[in-house]
């Protein structure tokens, strides 16, 4: 019975779609511009560009270069995956595998009613603040990796660049201008109720870029065009003085070492770029997925070290460790491992890689993450003074965790490392941590905490990388005379270069004031008789 109702609901989805944007023309001519040109407007006959590492980049300082974000400055033609990011990340599941059904259709469609289709299903009864956040804080991971290289030496060699396209400005605007310093950019308006988008195109219909090209300049003519070698591009570039094409085939990713900002922070669940065969792997994996989790949370609680990481090897959770568990000088107090920061699963890793019971210090851990930990868990008040006598009295009792970048990042870099942890013990042991996913991200700024030990373990092959360092030499130790921010400062750097990361002077409510508008911090109500 299963299978028909799926496919009733499957054919009752397209004929709606159907319905709504190619059955009724007046209700969609009424959407485009009264004077919008025909879509295929004559063109001269003989149009060929020459392709743009032909583009002189010197004395370009005074230039106006005009492009479109698919087909120029992006490497990926498709601006399905970046739909598919907004309905994953702004709308939920539901809403994401509801715009992969609609590929099974799209592909009849012409372009424009392509776009119309998927803007419907992306942003239909979205609240704006969602869709703001996406693109601030999820999109431009996956632009930057997506952006041309060659192409983006010609955009740093002029002095002004403009953005035509025809997807929607709100998910471009923020990366174009924040990233490439981009000073105009037109886009296709959408239609709101309030702060919901209505999933409709606004009055203004969808950008043509020719003729947005022709208002936005008038009598004047942009220096240099580039595009693709599409009929509707060449039109578009025959409109610039000097016009070359991007050839797909040749084009290479720009190199971390050139991005014009560089990627720090970045939120969303999604580590991969969603192409429709992605998503629908994705999807295949979750009924395997999730019970894999389940499995492999369970042996984390329920069983011993050793076994626990012999079942979680065999069910594909790969563990590294390098370095031996080092042997505790005094009886008295313990040892304080300081880890770098990848997720909120780094004590535990370190506990089941060394075959130890410690205890983790954290700030603002999830009550469901607590209740579920298989190791001990001291929330931190952010107090000094409480927090100081808090980890002096957890050292007394035995080893002590603590992350003292206060908050995790996925990129290569360290935040600033907190110095507190430098004053209370004498014995410091770094741990060098990091980690490799390939579908779930397992931290998260702006979603639930509590589900971040569920995405990572929801991965097929999750990899945790432990390397347990020397302890530091007493001489640099606040014992041995040296200063909290000397030593903290000194781990940071000994840590970053074992990772091969670079160590930034970034904080904690830096990472969430860029990525979810806040300073990170959880209140937790007391409620009062």
């Amino acid at each position: 019975m299963v299978l028909p109702i799926v496919i009733f609901l499957n054919w009752v989805w397209h004929r709606l779609l159907l319905l709504l944007f190619i059955k009724m023309p007046r209700f969609s001519d009424r959407l485009l511009p009264r004077n919008s040109p025909p879509s295929r407007p004559p063109v001269p006959s003989s149009l060929s560009f020459p392709s743009f590492p032909k583009c002189s980049l010197h004395g370009r300082d005074e230039a106006t270069l005009v492009c479109d974000v698919h087909g120029g400055i992006l490497r990926t033609p498709s601006f399905f995956p970046f739909f598919m990011l907004v309905a994953f990340e702004g709308g939920g599941i539901l809403r994401a595998f509801a715009l992969l059904l609609s590929c099974s259709f799209l592909w009849v469609l012409d372009h424009e009613s392509q776009l119309r289709v998927m803007i419907f299903v992306t942003f239909c009864g979205l609240r704006l603040k969602d869709v703001e956040g996406v693109s601030r804080a999820v999109l431009p991971k996956f632009y930057l990796e997506n952006i041309d290289g060659g192409v983006y030496d010609v955009l740093s060699s002029v002095g002004r660049r403009v953005v035509f396209t025809s997807v929607p400005r709100v998910m471009v605007e923020g990366f174009l201008r924040e990233y490439l310093a981009v000073s105009g950019v037109v886009g296709t308006e959408l239609g709101m109720c309030g702060e919901y988008f209505t999933g409709l195109v606004a009055g203004s219909g969808l950008v043509v870029r020719h003729h947005a090209l022709k208002e936005y300049f008038g009598d004047s003519r942009p220096d240099i065009g580039l595009g693709s070698t599409s009929f509707h591009d060449h039109l578009f570039m025959s409109l610039c003085k000097e016009a070359y094409t991007v050839d797909r085939a040749s084009s290479v990713a720009l190199p971390r070492s050139k991005y014009p900002k560089p990627l720090i922070f970045h939120d969303g669940r999604l580590a991969f770029l969603p192409t429709p065969l992605a998503t629908l792997t994705m999807f295949m994996w979750l009924p395997l997925g999730i019970p894999l989790m389940i499995f492999r949370m369970l042996i984390g609680i329920l069983l011993p070290h050793r076994l626990a990481l012999f079942l979680g090897s065999a069910s594909g959770v790969q563990i590294t460790l390098k370095g031996d568990r080092p042997i505790r000088s005094s009886p008295e107090k313990g040892v304080l491992y300081v880890c770098t920061h990848r997720t909120l699963l780094d004590p535990v890793f370190l506990a089941t890689a060394l075959g130890q019971h410690l205890t983790a210090v954290t700030y603002s851990l999830s009550r469901v993450s607590e209740i579920i930990a298989p190791l001990r868990t001291v929330r931190l008040t952010r107090d000094r003074s409480k927090d100081a006598d808090t980890m002096q009295r957890l050292l007394r009792e035995g080893d002590l965790v603590v992350c003292p970048e206060g908050t995790t990042c996925r990129e290569p870099y360290l935040l600033r490392f907190s110095s507190l942890f430098a004053e209370l013990a004498d014995e410091i042991v770094p741990v060098a941590v990091d980690v490799s996913v390939s579908m779930f991200y397992g931290t998260t700024a702006s979603g639930l905490k509590c589900l971040d030990p569920i995405f990572f373990l929801m991965n097929p092959r999750p990899r945790y990388r432990v390397h347990v360092l020397g302890k530091v030499p007493r001489e640099l130790t606040c014992v041995g005379g040296r200063s909290s921010h000397e030593v903290a400062n000194y781990i940071q750097k000994l840590l970053a270069d074992e990772l091969g990361f670079e160590c930034t002077s970034l904080t904690r409510k830096d990472k969430y004031t860029m990525l979810a508008g806040n300073e990170g911090i959880v209140h937790h109500h007391v409620k009062r008789s």
